[in-house]
């Protein structure tokens, strides 16, 4: 007995989904600035993975600029559940970046749970989670970031595989004082205390040392690793959602968490040179187009 034209289109589409590497990043847009979507999306297309982009609001451009306008999308974000699980999407990882509410918080745990389920990975492994808990830096929280919302944030590293904070991120994660002198003794113990049965791996990202920036790397039951390179001229925005993309990606390709962190090191200094090259505004983030086939 045949198939008919319909349910062999309806099968193929249902194949087409799920056989490419997807990857579902829910983070805000800036139209302007390379930074936080603007970035992961090109990123992971270099390294061959389909980013699927949950908006958590649209920028015409960042903060950092003295001009901006936006748009909340908190409101109509369910409709990517609903819509992609009518659609039979499934993916390889779930990652979220900046989180301005409660409500977004708690929509993230939802999109987790519901395409974590047997009902729709479709008998596939379930999605690694990746959190890149974006709060602060230099012991400081971001002008937009509330302290109360740090408290969806922990309860969201209870259902990360990875986490990737910088060292403000990690204190506040972990209830401590910000102390940029902390040994890396302490930062370990830091590592550490972040970590619950489902963790694993973390990294601390970006830790100011005499001209350098090191990145420390936590896996359960192993030691302490520390990956540095010489830092290039001054901070740049959107760097960090760079770094993560790269990591991301590293992991969804199935390299363990060093190599993917030494693999957004490398990157992310070639782009730090080749913005300081073109003389590029810190503003406008960097210049990744230019080098994206290192990462084909």
């Amino acid at each position: 007995m045949g198939i008919s034209a319909d349910a062999g289109r309806q099968v193929l589409t249902e194949v087409d989904h799920n056989r490419q590497k997807k990857v579902a990043v829910i983070n805000d847009y800036s139209s302007f600035g390379r930074c936080s979507l603007a970035a992961s999306v090109p990123i992971l297309a270099a390294m061959r993975i389909q980013c699927c982009a949950v908006p958590t609001a649209v920028f015409t451009n960042h903060t950092g600029f003295k001009n901006f306008s936006y748009a909340d999308m908190t409101d109509r974000m369910d409709a990517y559940i609903a819509d992609w699980q009518a659609t039979g999407l499934s993916f390889s990882a779930i990652a979220s970046g900046y989180l301005a509410s409660e409500r977004q918080i708690g929509y993230v745990r939802r999109f987790i749970e519901n395409f974590s389920s047997d009902l729709h990975r479709h008998l596939q492994p379930p999605p690694l989670t990746f959190v890149d808990p974006v709060m602060g830096d230099y012991g400081k929280l971001y002008p937009s970031f509330r302290r109360e919302v740090a408290e969806g944030l922990r309860a969201l590293v209870l259902i990360a595989d990875y986490l990737a904070p910088n060292l403000t991120e990690a204190c506040v994660l972990a209830d401590r004082s910000y102390d940029p002198e902390m040994s890396e003794k302490e930062i370990g113990e830091l590592a550490a205390s972040l970590a619950t049965p489902r963790t694993k791996g973390l990294v601390i990202t970006g830790v100011p040392r005499e001209g350098y920036l090191v990145n420390y790397v936590y896996t359960p039951n192993a030691p302490l690793e520390t990956i540095a390179t010489a830092k290039i001229g001054p901070d740049r925005s959107g760097t960090g959602d760079v770094f993560a993309s790269v990591i991301l990606g590293g992991l969804v390709n199935g390299k363990p968490l060093a190599e993917a962190v030494r693999a957004a090191v490398t990157f992310v200094s070639h782009a730090v040179a080749r913005a300081e090259a073109m003389q590029i505004p810190t503003t406008d983030g960097l210049p990744f187009e230019e080098i994206l086939n290192e990462l084909w």
